[in-house]
C-alpha cells in the first residue's frame, strides 16, 4: 500500500491503519518539536555563511508545486537586477552527497537528480549548486557566486541554515494534518508560522494554462494520449490534464511511478498502446530523454508555469528581503 493511499483512503482498512499508527505521528511530532527547540533556545545556532538566501518550502512530502514556485521566484530575483543561484539537493543522485556547484549544460538526472537536470534544462544560464549539505552549498555559493541570491528549492526543515526570506506553501484543502507516518506532514503544521510567506494564505497562486510540447519545443494540441508520470501528488496533475486537454480515448491510459523514480524499467511503457503519444512532466522528461529505446514512442511534456500575485508586491517583499 503506497503512503498516499494510508494517508488519504477512506476505505476501513486504510483508516483503521492511519488510526494505529497515529501514536506514532505524535512522537514523530513531538521530536521534531524537540529539535527544534534546541534552535530556538540557543542549544543550536543556524549559520549564515552567504545572504540571501530564499528558501521555497512547503510542510508535506511529495509534490506540492515547489519547483514552478522556485522557477517563478528565480525569475523574480532576475528582474529585480540581482543574480540568482538554484540550490536544490538532487534527491537520489550521486552527486546529492555533501554539496557542488554543476558544471554548465546539460545535466544528466541520473548523476544530478531529476530536479537540477529539469532546473538546467528550463533555466540553462542560471547557475546550481547541488547536494543535501546546505550550509556547504551556501558556502561554495558565496566563494563562487558572492552577490547572488541563493534560492533554494526545499529546505524549510534544514535548520542548520539561517535563510533570510522563506516562502512556505500550505494547502488549505488538505484533510489529514498529521505528521509521519499517519499523515504527510514533516513537521507540525502549526510550525508554518515560521515562514515569511504562506502560500495561498498570503499571495494568490496564478497557475498559466498549461502547454504541450513536443521534444523540438514545439507546441501541440493533443486529442487522444497517454500519461507517464513519476509524481508525490500526480491527482492534481492529472486533473489539471483533463480538464485542459479532454482525452479522446475514455479509459485514458496511465502509468504512474512515485516521486523520483527514475524510470529507468526496460519495458516501461510497455502497456501503453502504440499508437498514443505519451505525455510527462519536465522533470520526467529530463529522465526519459537519455533512454536509447525513446525513438519508439513520440513523447509530449507538459510545461507548468506559475505566478505569485499580486505579484507587484510579492516582488518588493522579495527586494526587501535582500537587505534582511
Amino acid at each position: 500500500m503506497l503512503p498516499n493511499e494510508v494517508w488519504e483512503g477512506r476505505s476501513a482498512k486504510t483508516w483503521t491503519l492511519r488510526t494505529l499508527i497515529t501514536p506514532l505521528s505524535w512522537l514523530y511530532g513531538f521530536g521534531w518539536q524537540v529539535y527544534l527547540a534546541a534552535y530556538k533556545i540557543g542549544f543550536k545556532t543556524a549559520k549564515s555563511p552567504h545572504r540571501p538566501v530564499i528558501c521555497v518550502g512547503n510542510l508535506v512530502v511529495g509534490g506540492s508545486g515547489k519547483s514552478p514556485l522556485t522557477i517563478y521566484i528565480a525569475k523574480v530575483v532576475q528582474r529585480l537586477g540581482r543574480q540568482v543561484v538554484i540550490g536544490c539537493s538532487g534527491y537520489g543522485a550521486p552527486h546529492s552527497q555533501d554539496a557542488c556547484i554543476a558544471p554548465d549544460g546539460p545535466l544528466s538526472a541520473a548523476e544530478w537528480g531529476d530536479e537540477p537536470a529539469m532546473f538546467r534544462w528550463l533555466l540553462p544560464n542560471v547557475p546550481l549548486v547541488v547536494g543535501r549539505n546546505r550550509v556547504l552549498a551556501a558556502e561554495l555559493v558565496h566563494a563562487t557566486f558572492p552577490k547572488a541570491v541563493l534560492v533554494m528549492d526545499d529546505g524549510f526543515q534544514h535548520l542548520p541554515l539561517a535563510k533570510q526570506f522563506a516562502v512556505v506553501i500550505d494547502d488549505p484543502m488538505a484533510k489529514n494534518f498529521r505528521c509521519l507516518p499517519a499523515g504527510p506532514y514533516r513537521e507540525p503544521r502549526w510550525n508554518v508560522r515560521r515562514a515569511n510567506v504562506v502560500v495561498p494564505r498570503d499571495f494568490r497562486v496564478k497557475t498559466h494554462p498549461m502547454r504541450i510540447v513536443d521534444v523540438e519545443g514545439k507546441t501541440v494540441i493533443p486529442q487522444s494520449y497517454a500519461v507517464l508520470c513519476a509524481l508525490g501528488n500526480p491527482s492534481k496533475f492529472l486533473k489539471m490534464l483533463a480538464d485542459q486537454y479532454p482525452n479522446d480515448r475514455k479509459d485514458f491510459p496511465t502509468i504512474l511511478k512515485g516521486d523520483h523514480d527514475p524510470l529507468s524499467e526496460r519495458d516501461l511503457w510497455v502497456d501503453l498502446p502504440i499508437e498514443l503519444p505519451i505525455i510527462v512532466t519536465a522533470k520526467d522528461w529530463v529522465k526519459l530523454r537519455d533512454r536509447t529505446d525513446i525513438g519508439e514512442r513520440q513523447f509530449f511534456i507538459a510545461m507548468h508555469e506559475v505566478e505569485l500575485e499580486p505579484s507587484e508586491e510579492f516582488k518588493v517583499r522579495v527586494e526587501r528581503s535582500f537587505n534582511e
